[in-house]
């Protein structure tokens, strides 16, 4: 999640938020890539997570990264966050430990700044006694265990969520996911992405299931991240039919937005809890607590933050379906959606896949994915066959980019890991669930040493 933004002055209409997400249209010269994953780090020695204070320790792990140049993003007395050349490393509440990276030009440039993050934290763990497992759902900590980190929104939200849903906490706490942010020209080619990319997210779910577990005993499902979003909060979640419907616009999102209940505002260092109140009533400064703060775009901005569809709408697109993984397979969720977004070819193929599928039918395949993977029926076919077809459109769009590294290597070769997954026919959730069944004698303890990605 995100530290506070920064975004302008002050909100004078309506207007001003829609030409907020207008001014992320760039031309296809300009797109950029950034990819985010999360992990949870733990003590090598108990298998626990880490608290903030202590050793091994969050706040040790944050300030050790310090001496590769990353400067530190401070909330009072606490460091919570670094940043560095147009990156950040940020906490889930939990203490998962964020990279946001860059926006770079190629999955071969996201990719070798994924490898550098793991090389920096892979020095400053060993130091401490850490170790780090890519997955989508903690696999064996009750929630209890898990240790909250020092910054105020986790505060609010905290408070705020189970009024609203039944696994806010395990959401905030307990999961950890990989996504790419992606960029748009136009407000119509914004609407086009935006319409394949919900469509498609189940399909990139099955593609990355990866969290089976929950204290200690399968959990029911492949994908227990992807279900947990199923009752977070559905006033800022799920699968937004309205964007497939006419008029579908910038002007749309904002007032989808505006009617997302605020989290917070952030003011002088602290953030102040509106949580369950209106953006719009802000605006009309009729919120009494705030009536006399008067509205900036950093409001907005850190607004549009809290805002968790499977597809998310800021000054570009971030796709927000896959359970976090093993680090070879990180760099594969940006060559998947690149493949199909930044190549107008694949792009028309992707929306020609899709057109056609109904609210009912995206829905269904959403509800169902989280526990059948490739398994999930889909019309006279399943997800499985549609993985094919989209990593077929995926690469065929990649080939075209003719991306290539200094070794001649294309980004298509970023597909590898999940073109395995698609011709084995089973999920990484299911290999480890294998595992657990037969050579872990039902025991977790190996996953934290033989998945240990430091």
């Amino acid at each position: 999640m995100s530290i506070p933004q920064a975004a302008g002055g002050p909100i004078e209409s309506r207007d001003d938020l829609v030409r907020y997400l207008a001014d992320g249209c760039k031309p296809k010269t300009d797109w950029r890539i950034g990819t985010e994953h999360e992990k949870f780090v733990y003590c090598l020695k108990t298998h626990n997570p880490l608290a903030y204070e202590g050793r091994p320790g969050i706040r040790l792990m944050l300030e050790g990264m310090r001496r590769f140049g990353w400067e530190p993003v401070m909330e009072g007395q606490n460091i919570i966050g670094l940043a560095q050349d147009g990156a950040t490393i940020s906490l889930e509440p939990g203490g998962q430990f964020e990279l946001s990276g860059a926006p770079l030009k190629s999955v071969h440039q996201t990719c070798a700044e994924v490898n550098t993050h793991q090389e920096q934290v892979r020095i400053i763990a060993a130091e401490i006694g850490a170790g780090a497992i890519g997955i989508g759902y903690a696999p064996t900590w009750p929630i209890a265990n898990v240790y909250s980190m020092p910054k105020g929104r986790y505060e609010i939200m905290r408070r705020y969520m189970p009024k609203v849903g039944g696994y806010g906490e395990e959401m905030m706490f307990r999961t950890c996911t990989v996504q790419v942010n992606l960029d748009f020209s136009s407000e119509a080619d914004m609407v086009k992405k935006f319409r394949v990319g919900l469509a498609l997210q189940p399909v990139a779910t099955a593609l990355f299931a990866n969290s089976p577990f929950r204290e200690g005993k399968h959990n029911g499902f492949l994908s227990y991240r992807s279900h947990v979003w199923t009752d977070v909060d559905n006033d800022r979640a799920g699968m937004l039919p309205w964007v497939f419907e006419s008029g579908m616009s910038f002007e749309r999102y904002v007032d989808y937005a505006l009617g997302v209940p605020m989290y917070f505002i952030y003011r002088d260092g602290r953030y102040i809890d509106l949580a369950g109140r209106s953006f719009r009533d802000f605006l009309d400064h009729k919120i009494p607590e705030v009536k006399d703060v008067e509205p900036q775009m950093s409001d907005w901005a850190d607004h549009l933050t809290t805002i968790f569809p499977e597809v998310r709408l800021k000054r570009f697109l971030e796709m927000r379906g896959a359970d976090g993984g093993t680090w070879r397979r990180i760099c594969g969720l940006p060559a998947l959606w690149v493949g199909v977004f930044y190549d107008n070819v694949a792009l028309d193929a992707a929306w020609d896949m899709v057109k056609d599928w109904t609210a009912e039918e995206r829905q269904a395949m959403r509800d169902a994915v989280p526990r059948l993977a490739f398994k999930t029926p889909f019309r006279n076919t399943n997800v499985w066959e549609l993985a094919h077809r989209m990593l077929d459109i995926s690469a065929e769009g990649l080939r075209r980019r003719a991306k290539q590294d200094a070794i001649g290597m294309s980004e298509e070769g970023f597909l590898v890991p999940l073109r395995e997954l698609v011709s084995r026919g089973y999920t990484r959730a299911e290999e480890l669930l294998n595992m657990y069944r037969t050579n872990w004698g039902r025991d977790l303890k190996p996953l934290f040493t033989e998945y240990n990605f430091l």
